[in-house]
């Protein structure tokens, strides 16, 4: 696809096989980290091969050719080579068996020819020297750090092979707007899986928001509203308060006090649980929040909570560029429709730049592929911090204000 063709690995050199795909924004992020990797230390013997073995096409020809296109267009000058595969026989015979569930996912080979070590690519600067100098594969913190490593991700393979026919199912009941079909396929996996977040969201969305069938759906809807408060969890709130206030979905037939009613439960456990005085990020909770509020004629208190939100991307807790400039069209967007205006960005600057900018290394993710795993809460907009994006921000900028203003015009 991109380079010469590597037909074995060669005793002496070390090799970074590298999963990855145009839609994943972390993996797009992490390209110039592995760039700047190979430059560092080509002299050492390393070689570098990225592998888009999960590109989204009816059909091969098609996948490759988006690739193609989309390499040209990005990463002119990549400096590693890119393999590409649509068989799955890369992910069967690598990410499999290695309990390896999401993308980024770096496979690192010694001189020797051995898996060394197997990591998001924000974890190769400590390691990759190590593995170079020969040290590192009999270290006893390399055994020690696999062993944690099949502990966190054999769970999540195994749970996730589960799913896998189920996935399938929905998801082609989707494609075909065939929402009883979708039901019952998400029911079955609720029976299998009754804690799943996503099997839950979307038996609520599909019985209220596209079989509309109310008498079945409201009940539904109370239960996540329930366990979500009583898993005092932010992810699952929000997910619930989607549900309710959503722009995207149809609420014309819920009944207005019980979901106004939810509603403010819902928001105020969040704001318990994430006060507006403490550091805790905003962006993950607050929009929906708003919406709430919005729909229930407090646009003070709407207004309040996105610009707390816009503040706090720039608080203690580091939030990486690129997240930035996915959140601040929506956020201010939001802020014009609460005062009444149309947004202007006024004192927002965007650098345009040839390729994306390595974030600030927070906490490592990795995406699931839709289809292998919902963490996309269907059909609603994927959450920024949890979603996938089929867009890969390589060239539109990057937000390099600190202070987010914005005018409305009337």
């Amino acid at each position: 696809m991109r380079g010469e063709p590597l037909t074995n690995f060669q005793r002496g050199k070390v090799y970074i096989i590298e999963f990855w795909a145009t839609w994943c924004r972390p993996c797009v992020a992490e390209m110039l980290h592995l760039m700047q990797l190979q430059e560092k230390y080509k002299h050492g013997g390393l070689e570098i091969v990225g592998v888009a073995a999960d590109e989204d096409a009816p059909t091969a020809v098609e996948a490759r050719t988006k690739l193609d296109a989309w390499l040209i267009e990005k990463c002119p000058n990549l400096n590693y080579r890119i393999a590409f595969d649509f068989t799955g026989k890369m992910n069967r015979l690598w990410r499999e068996p290695s309990f390896s569930v999401g993308i980024p996912t770096s496979f690192v080979v010694d001189r020797d020819g051995h898996i060394a070590f197997i990591c998001h690519p924000s974890q190769l600067d400590e390691v990759l020297p190590k593995v170079l100098n020969g040290s590192w594969r009999i270290s006893d913190k390399a055994k020690a750090t696999d062993t944690e490593r099949i502990a966190t991700s054999e769970p999540m393979a195994r749970e996730e092979a589960l799913k896998q026919p189920i996935d399938d199912r929905f998801w082609a009941a989707v494609k075909l707007e065939d929402w009883k079909t979708a039901l019952w396929a998400i029911e079955e996996g609720i029976a299998l899986m009754p804690d799943d977040i996503n099997f839950r969201l979307a038996h609520a969305h599909l019985l209220l928001h596209k079989i509309q069938d109310m008498w079945t759906g409201l009940p539904v809807m109370r239960q996540l509203v329930r366990d979500a408060i009583d898993k005092n969890s932010e992810d699952w709130m929000v997910s619930a308060l989607d549900q309710l206030f959503h722009p995207a979905n149809d609420h014309s037939r819920l009944p207005p006090a019980e979901r106004f009613a939810m509603g403010k439960e819902l928001s105020e456990h969040i704001l318990a649980l994430n006060p507006p005085q403490g550091d805790s990020p905003k962006y993950r909770s607050y929009p929906a929040v708003a919406r709430y509020y919005h729909d229930n004629g407090n646009n003070d208190r709407a207004i309040e909570l996105v610009e707390l939100t816009l503040k706090s991307l720039d608080g203690p807790e580091p939030i990486p560029d690129e997240l930035k400039e996915h959140l601040l069209p929506d956020l201010l967007q939001a802020l014009a429709n609460y005062r009444g205006g149309k947004v202007c960005y006024g004192a927002v600057r965007l650098r345009k730049s040839s390729f994306p900018e390595v974030p600030k290394r927070g906490r490592a993710r990795r995406i699931l592929k839709k289809g292998g795993g919902r963490n996309v809460y269907w059909p609603v907009h994927p959450l920024p911090w949890r979603g996938r994006s089929k867009q890969a921000p390589c060239s539109t900028g990057r937000i390099v204000c600190s202070r987010f203003e914005v005018r409305i015009l009337r």
